[in-house]
């Protein structure tokens, strides 16, 4: 995938992580497109290195998907989790 699709991919995931998590971000629209793209490069990541697959095929696959939402959902709560102590 292309810096565009990653960047795509990452809005939408940090978009709907924030929809399964509501509440009241520190962070406004640009932080939630931050968090997805790192979330979505998380999620990848982690797939690969715990499930051992290769979960970042292609834009249109679930797999993809799965992993960037998964991601983005683990980065915005450590996000919050720190956010909240400052």
């Amino acid at each position: 995938m292309g810096i565009i699709a990653w960047i795509i991919l990452g809005l939408l995931a940090g978009i709907i992580a924030k929809m399964l998590m509501p509440g009241k971000d520190p962070g406004g629209f640009i932080v939630t497109t931050l968090i997805g793209i790192v979330g979505a490069l998380l999620g990848g990541w982690l797939g690969k290195v715990i499930f051992g697959v290769d979960s970042v095929d292609g834009f249109f696959e679930l797999s993809t998907w799965i992993a960037a939402i998964v991601g983005s959902f683990i980065l915005l709560a450590l996000y919050r989790l720190f956010a909240r102590r400052r």
